[in-house]
């Protein structure tokens, strides 16, 4: 029987989806969680990588719901594998860990939720799997570019906010970065995130606001992410954290 998509997207079949954990009592969970939502038909469960793949060679699976840390053939191996298919089902995994969300972007996750999993967060996970599989979250409309003024010598030139990399606060000021220099605004630091947020920009400290499209490489060092953008790095707050790894697995934002 055909589900209705809560967003407005009409009707479509409803998915099979494929729980890989190993542990029993997390496999029990995720079901329970995954058969009140009626955009889950099927539920197959796997208790390792390899069972999965096994799996996944007999099925056809939309949507794998993987944890990371397994024996064997983990959660993100299991993903690189996925990678490869000609037809590839969606990709959620499931940890305890945030220390694998840079990787969960590169192999292009669609989301990554924290355990203990809660009902509402796994709900926007598979809202997030429908929206790709039916092309709604694949497509982002486009943002309208930005032109900023900017006082440099005593002349007023035009810098886009296209091309803007990271805005560092100073005070009631914000200084915009950009490949050949940077630019001193007087607007905020806080106002430009909330202009901002949907270009693509996203507070990764609270005195530092970055262009995700401009981001080259996310990695951990002693315990904290640090963003590289060019030859600058930038540390991430551990408050800013989570919203770092939601903006890098969204779809980023195209700008006309």
């Amino acid at each position: 029987m055909p589900a209705i998509d809560a967003d407005g997207g009409g009707t479509f079949d409803p998915l099979t989806a494929l729980i890989v954990d190993d542990e029993a009592p997390a496999l029990a969970e995720m079901r329970f969680l995954l058969e009140r939502d009626e955009r889950i038909g099927r539920i197959l469960t796997a208790s390792s990588g390899m069972d999965a793949l096994r799996a996944l060679e007999s099925e056809r699976i939309d949507v794998v719901l993987s944890d990371i840390n397994m024996p064997g053939l983990d959660g993100m191996e299991l993903a690189r594998v996925i990678a490869r298919f000609a037809e590839r089902p969606q990709i959620v995994f499931v940890t305890a860990y945030d220390e694998h969300a840079v990787d969960a972007f590169a192999v292009n996750a669609t989301d990554y939720v924290m355990k203990p999993v809660r009902a509402e967060r796994l709900t926007e996970a598979i809202r997030r799997v429908v929206g790709q599989l039916r092309g709604g979250d694949a497509a982002p409309t486009p943002v309208e570019d930005e032109t900023i003024p900017v006082e440099l010598g005593g002349v007023t030139r035009f810098i886009n906010r296209s091309d803007i990399r990271y805005a560092l606060a100073q005070g009631d000021y914000a200084r915009l970065h950009t490949a050949g220099g940077s630019h001193l605004v007087r607007i905020p630091l806080n106002t430009l995130e909330e202009r901002w947020e949907s270009a693509g920009f996203v507070r990764i400290h609270r005195s530092t606001l970055v262009s995700t499209a401009h981001i080259s490489e996310v990695r951990l060092e002693r315990g904290r992410f640090v963003v590289v953008i060019g030859d600058t790095e930038l540390q991430v707050s551990r408050r800013h954290t989570r919203d770092l790894r939601e903006r890098l697995l969204k779809p980023r934002v195209a700008e006309r």
